[in-house]
């Protein structure tokens, strides 16, 4: 009978820490050959999980996060985590509809204590955790944060680290160090964490130091202090992790994150620290993957479903059409300048960085500097383009408005995955950024309808003379135009595609293709409804609208985005500001006022109503209705 695996006999904490030293390291070796097998077949962030697996064991050894606390820092590392407290067999859901999570959830698992999914919060976040356990004199339990070297560079994270250092209350924060976030790490803290990765004086004077202390006989007290004093002032003078000491924290590292045994035993040490700690280790991103690709560096995709037959017009992506977008305008504009924030791969701008390697900038995870510096950018004559996800860019909501709405500078925020994203979930749904953005003076907001006319809308935003904000959608669609859909672009001028006499659909971006489709469908239940892509949200082309509402009997606005502040109530708004009301009912379509979570796009989609099907039988209801209530 074959020996049970000991990856099937952990199936909670207790049962981790009931294994043997060695049976501890050959469970890693199994969790990660789990790992990469579970996430090849789905999908998912699996470098960094990879990197992981030997701290998260040693930390589930130590603690008991039953009672004691963990907060992860972006959390795009918590497969093992989730593996040990009893989530392995859900692992085939991951990041599906209705599946298991792909980041730390709350409610999915009494372990996890936040939802993640961005980055530099942690320490803010678990530290707020030591403070109430203090103030209401808990002692029963330590709090435990783990940040990820990028995630360390975050604004958000040194505010945290300085306020934590000087309180001094007990806290626990572990800086996984693989000098990489989602592409590699930039800036200065990643050259100051690499002197003291690589710095072998420090890791033998410390050695070696302590050695000849102990070999010493009993010294007075004043020849022990100048010992300490002694060793304080030349482990600060070769170790640069003197900063952390400075600001309050006690500090100790860099270690071996791969050496299971050794962090069992400094975390237990360092259980009996008072204070702030902060404990540095170095991993290998990827570790064990053993194949020659970058996904091991961040995230795998499913195996791609068989091949369909060949579309009459090849797809393109929005990214890669942004991408296309931008290098085409570096090249005739020597000012057009683009900014991201640790994602030159999700925005597209790796394709455009070798092409332009100077006039693409990466801030590393700062989103908040990366907005403002876009406003430096353009104060001093350029063209800036900020390449961020919906989702980031509530990061560096004052710095838009600060920095650039209130300047009234051209700075265009090209907003990537806008809309329903998928398998990242709850954290990365791009659903407000219109509500957001709306209601800020000055601001040009538009959408396109197909990949042709988000290049034509970079194009027009680059010629304004103040902010503007481009969203799209994480989708591919043909590289064509739709029908009707090729003509010139005027600020907050509205295009009819279609025609009709009992519906009007207007539809804001990706909503327009769902739209035409609708309108087809309603011919078969005698209906005649026209489309208009409505391309700008603010200014609104109230002039289109009114127009079709005082012929229609009904208006349907469609837009993938959260129906409170969204382009629907923008439409509202204006309608509402008529002094002769219009005939028609208007109804709102879009995301309902509600956390969507994990899952396809085309799911949630369908199950808020924004298919073609959904809404072509939205609109039968309601005509219906409407024919009733005459009656």
């Amino acid at each position: 009978m074959p020996a049970v695996r000991l990856l099937d006999r952990v199936q909670s904490p207790k049962d981790l820490k009931a294994l043997s030293p060695e049976e501890t390291v050959a469970y890693c070796e199994e969790l990660r050959r789990f790992l990469i097998e579970s996430v090849e077949a789905t999908g998912g962030h699996l470098g960094s999980n990879l990197g992981v697996v030997e701290l998260t064991v040693a930390l589930h050894r130590v603690f008991d996060f039953a009672l004691d606390r963990l907060v992860l820092d972006t959390s795009h590392q918590v497969y093992p985590h989730k593996v040990i407290t009893g989530r392995k067999e859900l692992f085939p859901t991951l990041r599906r509809t209705d599946g298991l999570s792909g980041f730390m959830a709350r409610g999915e698992s009494p372990y996890d204590v936040f939802t993640s999914g961005h980055a530099g919060t942690a320490v803010s976040s678990a530290y707020g955790i030591a403070v109430a356990d203090a103030l209401v004199g808990r002692t029963d339990r330590r709090v435990v944060a783990v940040v990820g070297d990028a995630a360390a560079a975050a604004g958000a994270t040194f505010e945290a680290l300085n306020h934590a250092g000087h309180e001094g209350h007990r806290i626990l924060v572990v800086l996984n160090d693989n000098r990489w976030s989602i592409a590699r790490t930039v800036g200065g803290l990643s050259k100051y964490l690499n002197r003291i990765r690589t710095l072998p004086a420090y890791r033998e004077f410390k050695k070696d130091f302590h050695d000849t202390v102990a070999m010493l006989p009993l010294v007075g007290a004043p020849l022990a202090r100048w010992t300490e004093s002694v060793k304080e002032a030349v482990a600060n003078y070769l170790n640069p992790g003197h900063l952390f000491r400075e600001l309050g924290w006690t500090y100790f590292g860099p270690e071996n994150g791969h050496d299971e045994p050794r962090l069992e035993t400094l975390l237990r040490d360092l259980q009996r620290v008072e204070g702030p700690v902060l404990l540095h280790v170095v991993t290998e991103k990827g570790r064990g993957y053993g194949k020659e690709t970058k996904d091991a560096c961040h995230a795998v995709s499913p195996p791609a479903a068989a091949p369909a037959a060949k579309p009459a017009v090849p797809t393109v992506s929005y990214t890669k059409a942004f991408a296309r977008a931008v290098r085409r305008a570096m090249d005739e504009d020597p000012r057009v300048v683009a900014v991201t924030a640790a994602m030159p791969d999700g925005t597209g701008l790796a394709d455009v960085a070798p092409h332009h390697p100077t006039r693409v900038i990466d801030v590393g995870i700062c989103e908040q500097h990366g907005i403002a510096l876009c406003g430096g950018l353009a104060e001093a004559g350029l063209k800036p383009v900020a390449a961020i996800y919906s989702t980031f860019l509530q990061r560096g909501y004052d710095q838009v408005w600060q920095e650039v709405v209130v300047q009234g500078l051209p700075v265009v925020l090209a907003m990537d995955r806008a809309g329903i994203v998928g398998g990242d979930g709850v954290t990365h749904q791009g659903l407000h950024d219109v509500a957001f953005l709306r209601t800020f003076p000055g601001v040009t907001l538009m959408a396109p309808a197909d990949p042709p006319e988000l290049e034509r809308m970079l194009r027009l935003c680059l010629g304004l003379q103040g902010p503007s904000g481009l969203r799209f959608p994480r989708a591919s669609d043909p590289d064509v135009a739709l029908p009707g859909n090729d003509g010139p672009l005027a600020v907050g001028r509205a295009a009819l595609l279609r025609d009709g006499t009992d519906v009007a659909f207007v539809a804001y971006g990706s909503m327009v293709r769902v739209a035409l489709d609708a309108a087809r469908r309603l011919e078969d239940a005698g209906l005649s409804a026209a489309v208009l892509n409505a391309r700008f949200a603010r200014p609104l082309d109230g002039a289109a609208v009114e127009r079709l509402a005082r012929r229609v009997s009904l208006v349907v606005t469609l837009e993938e985005h959260a129906v409170h502040g969204g382009f629907g109530e923008a439409v509202l708004s204006h309608l509402s500001t008529l002094e002769e009301p219009v005939p028609a009912v208007v109804r709102v379509l879009g995301v309902p006022d509600r956390l969507v979570p994990h899952g396809e796009r085309s799911d949630w989609l369908a199950r808020f109503g924004l298919s073609a099907q959904a809404v072509a039988g939205f609109a039968v209801r309601e005509c219906e209705a409407a024919r009733a209530h005459r009656r």
